[in-house]
């Protein structure tokens, strides 16, 4: 029986290709905070300037402090909470389940001349589909429901997963997979423990790919029929006139992505760690 192939025979496998070096020293914590803070509040300073200066009606640019009374308002209404939990559970919801297809058809996709020739082509249509596309078709099969809102979201994250990794996977240097089957790993346990850990980079650049394109497809997601989340907070903000409700909402839906973005990174980190 042989032996079971440990990451160290990995890096030995690997060793003969080029690595990328470090090109400099990461900054401290606090000062890679500090560069990450300065444009949002340069932005938010140019903001407060202009409204003081009246360069824009007040009908057309809220005040900063307008945005941020409307989401206290919202909040001691016990409205604000129940709209951000429940457009995060439908991303989420739909980023897991779409990402998980994405690597089950780009392992086919990307491995097999078959998957390669038979689905690439077609999917490389649909992926061209905008997603206000899918409302009219999803309402009519799946109703106005949260099935449909799930299942737009999860279109939206499986094409980035699918495009990013069917093609790392095409391009795993040949000597990780000629050490993988020198230990007798084959199929799904050569996909799993050895070309699956070698594009690891691709595989968190399509997941990270696939969130933002989820918080993308979540305001297209509620127009169907939704009465509680953020896009649906966005559209009624829109029609009633409620300008400072809208600036609440995308500035929600900017600081979501950048949460759960970094929770993304820390899963990178610990990859990268593992099998980089």
């Amino acid at each position: 029986m042989s032996e079971p192939l440990r990451v160290d025979d990995l890096a030995l496998a690997r060793s003969s290709t080029p690595v990328r070096r470090r090109s400099a020293r990461e900054y401290p914590l606090a000062a890679r905070i500090a560069l990450g803070a300065a444009l949002p509040f340069a932005i938010l300073g140019l903001w407060q300037f202009i409204i003081v200066l009246d360069v824009v009606p007040a009908y057309r640019l809220p005040s900063p402090e307008a945005v941020f009374l409307a989401g206290v308002d919202l909040q001691n209404r016990g409205l604000l909470a129940t709209h951000v939990a429940i457009s995060t559970q439908r991303v989420l919801i739909g980023f897991l389940a779409g990402s998980l297809i994405g690597l089950v058809v780009a392992s086919f996709v990307g491995l097999s001349r078959v998957g390669r020739y038979l689905i690439a082509p077609t999917l490389g249509g649909v992926r061209a589909i905008p997603s206000l596309a899918w409302v009219p078709l999803l309402i009519l099969y799946l109703g106005i429901n949260e099935d449909s809102k799930v299942v737009l979201i999860s279109i939206g994250a499986f094409f980035p997963v699918y495009t990013v990794v069917s093609n790392a996977l095409r391009h795993v240097d040949p000597q990780l997979l000629e050490a993988g089957r020198a230990y007798g790993y084959n199929g799904i346990r050569l996909l799993a423990l050895v070309q699956l850990p070698a594009a690891v980079p691709a595989v968190v650049s399509g997941l990270r790919l696939a969130l933002s394109q989820s918080w993308l497809f979540l305001v297209a997601a509620e127009l169907l029929g939704a009465a509680m989340g953020l896009g649906f907070l966005l559209v009624e903000s829109q029609q009633n006139g409620r300008i400072d409700r809208l600036f609440l909402t995308i500035l929600l839906l900017a600081v979501l992505g950048i949460v759960t973005d970094m929770v993304v990174g820390v899963l990178e980190r610990y990859l990268l760690k593992r099998w980089g």
